[in-house]
C-alpha cells in the first residue's frame, strides 16, 4: 500500500491547532480556579456551566449538573491551594488548566491532587464545563 505524503502528516483538524491564553487572560483563570477551592461552592457555582461534569477520588467518583453542589457543600472551604507545575492548553474557545494542587483546611490532612479544569468562552465569559482531581497520596 502506498501512502501520499500529504495523508502522512498531522490532519488538518481543529483540534490539532493550539494557541496561548494573553498573560491577563491566564491569570484571570488561575484566579478563578483557586477561588474556586477556597471561595466555597456558591461561589464556584457561579463560574460553573450549568451541566458541567467534575471527576474526583473514589467515593465520590463522577457527578454532573447540580449534583455536584450536593456533594460539594460538605467538601469546600479550603483555607488555601498552591497550585504547582501549571500548565495552559488553549484551542479556540476552550482552555485547559492542569497542575499539581496542595490543599489544606484545619483539621484535615492536607490534599494533594493532580488536577485538570477545562473552561469555555462562552460569550466572553469563561465557564468551567470539567474539572478532575487525581489524589496523589
Amino acid at each position: 500500500m502506498t501512502v501520499s505524503t500529504a495523508t502522512t502528516g498531522r490532519p488538518a483538524h481543529i483540534a490539532h491547532e493550539s494557541g496561548t491564553l494573553s498573560p491577563p487572560e491566564q491569570g484571570f483563570l488561575w484566579d478563578m480556579e483557586q477561588h474556586f477551592w477556597t471561595s466555597g461552592a456558591d461561589d464556584a457555582r457561579t463560574t460553573t456551566a450549568t451541566n458541567a461534569v467534575m471527576i474526583f477520588p473514589y467515593p465520590l467518583g463522577i457527578i454532573q449538573g447540580d449534583h455536584i453542589w450536593t456533594h460539594l457543600r460538605q467538601r469546600t472551604g479550603w483555607r488555601s491551594v498552591v497550585m504547582v507545575e501549571r500548565r495552559v492548553t488553549r484551542c479556540h474557545d476552550i482552555a485547559i488548566l492542569t497542575y499539581r494542587g496542595s490543599a489544606e483546611k484545619p483539621d484535615v490532612p492536607i490534599y494533594e491532587a493532580l488536577c485538570a479544569s477545562t473552561y469555555l468562552n462562552d460569550d466572553d465569559r469563561w465557564l468551567r464545563i470539567c474539572h478532575q482531581q487525581t489524589a496523589v497520596k
